[in-house]
C-alpha cells in the first residue's frame, strides 16, 4: 500500500465506523501500541473533521496481557496505556495496524475489560493478513491479503518512519 492507499483506506474505515455508530452517544477509539496508536489518531481526526463532535481517544499497551510475552523476552518493554475516559456505556473501536493470529486483539480486549465494560468492542485493522489462531475478525479493514507463513507485513507510518507504506517482507 502506498501513502495514498493508506489515506483512502482510513477514509473508508471512518465512513463505515460513522455509519454503523451514527446513533452512539459515546464513541471511543483506542489504538494498540505502536502503529495502532497513529492510525487511531488519524481516525479520530477524520471523524471530527466529518462533524462527529465528541470522540474519546486512548492508547493501549497489551505487553503484559499477551499469552506469549515470556517467550519473546524476559524483560518486556512496557509502553503507556492512557484511557482517560469512562469505558462503561461506550462503543469502543480498537485499532491495530495488522491482524494476524488474533492474539494481540484477545490481549487488548482483556486489557480493556480491566477498565470497565463497554457497550461494544469493534475492531479496525489497516491490514488483515489472515492466518487466524483465534476466532476474531475485524469489523473494519483497509486491505485483506494473503501472505506466506514466513512473510511479514511491515507498516511504516510517517509519525515514526519517513513515510506511510505497507510492504511484505520475506
Amino acid at each position: 500500500m502506498t501513502a495514498e492507499d493508506i489515506t483512502l483506506a482510513l477514509q473508508r474505515i471512518v465512513l463505515q465506523i460513522l455509519e454503523r455508530n451514527h446513533d452512539a452517544e459515546r464513541l471511543a477509539v483506542v489504538g494498540i501500541h505502536t502503529c495502532g496508536v497513529f492510525l487511531a489518531e488519524r481516525l479520530v481526526m477524520s471523524m471530527q473533521e466529518m462533524g462527529r463532535a465528541k470522540v474519546d481517544f486512548g492508547t493501549l499497551d497489551i505487553t503484559l496481557y499477551r499469552d506469549d510475552w515470556s517467550l519473546v523476552t524476559q524483560n518486556p518493554v512496557v509502553k503507556t496505556t492512557d484511557i482517560g475516559f469512562e469505558v462503561e456505556n461506550t462503543k469502543l473501536i480498537l485499532v491495530d495496524d495488522v491482524i494476524f493470529s488474533g492474539r494481540t486483539i484477545r490481549a487488548a480486549m482483556d486489557a480493556i475489560i480491566d477498565y470497565g465494560r463497554p457497550d461494544s468492542i469493534q475492531l479496525a485493522a489497516l491490514v488483515d493478513r489472515g492466518g487466524r489462531e483465534l476466532p476474531i475478525q475485524p469489523d473494519y479493514t483497509g486491505l485483506v491479503t494473503s501472505v506466506r507463513p514466513h512473510e511479514r507485513i511491515r507498516v511504516a507510518m510517517q509519525e515514526k518512519d519517513t513515510a506511510d507504506e505497507v510492504v511484505i517482507e520475506s
